[in-house]
């Protein structure tokens, strides 16, 4: 397994500086790449990483209280990682199995945007990921919202919170992060739903750089959204598509596919139905077998 390495806010930059931006100059924001990860630049802007932690999103709200009781704010985009967890669970009440060798943490950001752009902040951690693990060679798709599957097995999951500090008011998006890069064990009730990026590329994945390749891509994609808005409130573009829309929509595999929907599909599957689109706003349009559709905006999906 190869060994985890600190990742720090200096390295980070570097690895946009001389990794990230190359990539995007050649992508389909070659012209603007440089001032999208300018406005993405505060994600990492402080990162700390720890040996094993119960849960990075419990460590995160502590963080912010802590710092509010001393009078101070917490750095937006500031990123907790942890070699393990203990204590690590997943939507609802599932457990989600986080030994070392994975990739667990949460990026806090205070909340600035507007709700009609805040509303994808989910898709940007799906995205993000599926960038970062093609990388490796590793034909990954999305799942709305934003599970990353390989043929169909999960690597990764994501969980997006909103927080208020409790001395300030102020209001934060919490961005949980968990993804399978070099754990190759799973628990028996995992064993055929789950995989990792070293199994399916058969090798051993740098988890530092992994680490580094996935933040920086996600430093694009919550830029993307920044720039993007200042772009529609300047009358400089329309707002639709919006343009990581469209690149969610080229990483995923989701839209005409039948399909089971529930708020918690595993414990209450509520409807059969076929997907049909992804709206401009991200919800996913579901046609009934009677014809009618629904537009949901929360919940998940299985494929039949």
């Amino acid at each position: 397994m190869a060994s985890f390495d600190h990742v720090s806010a200096a390295r980070l930059k570097t690895h946009i500086d001389e990794v990230e931006l190359p990539l995007r100059r050649s992508g389909a924001h070659a012209e603007s790449a440089a001032e999208i990860l300018r406005y993405g630049a505060f994600i990492g802007s402080e990162v700390h990483c720890h040996a094993s932690l119960d849960r990075t999103m419990v460590r995160a709200r502590r963080a912010i209280n802590q710092l509010e009781e001393a009078g101070r704010s917490i750095r937006s985009g500031t990123t907790i990682i942890a070699a393990s967890l203990t204590g690590s669970k997943g939507r609802f009440t599932r457990h989600w199995h986080a030994p070392p060798g994975g990739l667990w943490g949460t990026v806090i950001l205070v909340n600035t945007l507007l709700p009609r752009f805040r509303n994808l902040l989910p898709q940007t951690v799906g995205v993000a990921c599926c960038e970062a693990v093609r990388r490796y060679g590793v034909p990954a798709t999305i799942r709305w919202i934003n599970d990353v599957l390989v043929d169909e097995r999960k690597i990764a999951g994501f969980l997006c919170e909103s927080f208020t500090g409790e001395r300030s008011g102020e209001e934060y998006c919490l961005l949980g992060f968990g993804i399978n890069v070099n754990n190759e064990q799973f628990p028996h009730e995992l064993r055929d739903s789950a995989a990792s990026v070293s199994m399916v590329a058969g090798r051993s994945v740098d988890l530092t750089r992994f680490a580094c390749d996935f933040l920086a891509a996600l430093a694009f994609q919550v830029g993307l959204l920044h720039y993007h808005e200042t772009r529609v409130l300047r009358q400089e573009t329309e707002e639709h598509p919006h343009p990581l829309l469209l690149l969610w929509r080229e990483l995923s595999d989701s839209i005409g596919r039948p399909v089971v929907y529930g708020f918690d599909v595993v414990a209450r599957p509520q409807y059969r139905a076929r997907t049909v689109e992804v709206t401009n706003d991200g919800g996913l349009r579901l046609r009934l077998e009677d014809g009618r559709e629904i537009v949901e905006y929360s919940g998940e999906i299985r494929y039949l």
